[in-house]
């Protein structure tokens, strides 16, 4: 087989194409947003394609159809128009004081008065700067501006938790996106792109002409890849993963979609696969947590820290349409900002209530999410938890429930506040956070017909049913577990019911005793 170039790390796509390397064909959508002409939004999760996708409008708007030989919009585009482009691309600078965002707004400026002409004296500030290009540009060139902005909100991102320097951004960015309606008459096409939409700051307040292709169900493939598209564009490499991994196609299909796919941006809209980790995939041949070695935004673990979410609601929480349309970053309602970071994804809506139903989109991101918060439960050293989860893993096949306790006493050890400063609650979900991110099949809370038992955790010689008390006795736990009924479901399982009632000794804080009944 031909070597065939992946375009790992490429988001621009006349190098992409020059390159010869793969390409999902998203220029049908180009078209259609060329044509319909106008101001839009887009949000979608890091790593998600959206640079791509304005350098591909760029590409398109300076009417370069050499590029777009044998694509979708070669047979659509008659006429392949150059128009002045301006662009805009905060992605790559450090923000971290207010001379951050002027000087690479400066330097933006700058390049466009050079090629369009210098402003005139009464143009003493951005916003004016902005608005005298592109009127220059409209002038100059007799066709109307196309204003191409990536990553419009990273400067807010990096300010989250620094309340000076985040105003000093917001009141930059609304005057100088607000120039994007007063110019209205010198533009033939503007998108802007995030990873979230910062209404309720007013950066868009005067942009009432936005359209929000984020929720969009025209546009869910926007950025992604579908089956179908991963299909079709990759079928080789497809095939060379399923014999790397000693799979049969079909097993191979399952897996990457099991790890990779889910994603899905409106209800009606199909499932995309991530392209950053598919194509990592297919260029190593190996599944690896691929996305989150990218690192995790700095925004949401500052907001993270803030919240008193409790974790195990976080997968299939539901959430009114009014609040999912808020983008508020908000210690108290966190869950749309963790959506639009590409934490979770839409399950389910409830046209009728209004409600959506949210949840981790594939075993990538659940994985990568939770294992990011165990250290911040339990005080564990960053990094070092993969350790602890594959010997936690080790000991519950062999139906070694002491030693598993005796190494969930170290993960106590270093949680850094007083009990008295925790609830039950607390210790639930560093359960919930060890049993999710050892794979197996785990439920939290499970109903009984007499009530709940806190954990039930599946291996294939064993079913363990863990209750456990901060005020109570390890008898009590275990007299719980039977009286309740919480075993009675699983005795015709066939496999081994283990019943373990676990205590918390308050002024250790930390496991104290436990007991364990073999068979149910």
């Amino acid at each position: 087989m031909a070597i065939r170039k992946l375009p790992i790390g490429i988001q621009d796509f006349p190098r992409l194409r020059e390159e010869g390397c793969l390409y999902v064909d998203k220029t049908a959508y180009v078209h259609k947003l060329a044509s319909e002409g106008s101001v839009y939004f887009l949000s979608r999760p890091r790593r998600f394609g959206k640079s791509l996708l304005v350098s591909t409008l760029g590409a398109y708007f300076e009417g370069r159809k050499e590029l777009f030989q044998g694509l979708a919009i070669e047979k659509l585009e008659q006429d392949w128009i150059e128009y002045p482009v301006l662009r805009l691309d905060l992605n790559a600078e450090k923000y971290d004081t207010p001379q951050a965002l002027l000087g690479i707004l400066n330097s933006h400026l700058c390049r466009w008065e050079e090629r369009f002409g210098m402003p005139k004296a009464d143009e003493d500030t951005l916003s004016r700067r902005f608005q005298g290009a592109i009127q220059r540009a409209h002038d100059q060139t007799g066709k109307r501006v196309v204003v191409l902005v990536d990553e419009y909100d990273k400067p807010l991102l990096q300010a989250i938790g620094h309340p000076d320097l985040l105003e000093a951004y917001k009141n930059t960015l609304k005057a100088f996106y607000g120039v994007l309606k007063s110019a209205d008459t010198h533009l033939r096409f503007v998108l802007l792109t995030g990873v979230t939409k910062f209404g309720q700051v007013s950066v868009f307040s005067d942009l009432n002409q936005l359209k929000d292709l984020s929720l969009h169900p025209q546009y869910a493939a926007l950025c992604g890849i579908t089956e179908p598209e991963l299909l079709d564009t990759f079928q080789p490499e497809l095939v060379a993963l399923a014999d790397r991994q000693k799979m049969t196609s079909e097993e191979c299909l399952a897996e990457v979609r099991r790890m990779y796919n889910g994603y899905r941006f409106h209800p009606d809209g199909p499932g995309v696969y991530n392209p950053f980790s598919t194509l990592n995939l297919l260029d190593a041949k190996e599944f690896r947590d691929y996305w989150f070695q990218t690192g995790t935004p700095t925004f949401l673990v500052e907001l993270l820290k803030k919240t008193d979410m409790d974790l195990r609601e976080v997968d299939q929480i539901e959430i009114m349409a009014e609040d999912f349309a808020n983008y508020r970053q908000d210690a108290d309602r966190p869950i749309p900002v963790i959506y639009q970071s590409g934490y979770l994804t839409i399950q389910k809506y409830d046209p009728e209530l209004q409600l959506y139903t949210l949840g981790f989109p594939n075993a990538e991101v659940r994985k990568g999410f939770l294992n990011f918060l165990l250290p911040d439960y339990t005080g564990i050293e960053r990094g070092r938890g993969g350790f602890h989860i594959a010997k936690f893993i080790q000991e519950l096949r062999k139906g070694e429930v002491d030693a598993f306790l005796t190494r969930l006493q170290g993960f106590f050890e270093g949680v850094p506040y007083d009990l008295s400063d925790r609830t039950e609650r607390h210790y639930h979900v560093v359960f919930y956070l060890v049993f999710a991110l050892m794979g197996q099949f785990i439920r939290t809370e499970v109903k009984s017909t007499k009530g709940r038992a806190d954990a039930v955790v599946y291996t294939d010689s064993h079913v363990y049913v863990f209750e456990f008390k901060l005020n109570g006795t390890a008898e009590q736990a275990l007299a719980q577990i039977s009286e309740k009924g919480y075993a009675v479901a699983y005795q015709a399982d066939g496999r081994e019911v283990v019943k373990v009632g676990v205590e918390f000794d308050k002024e250790a804080r930390n496991i104290g005793r436990w007991l364990v009944e073999g068979s149910a």
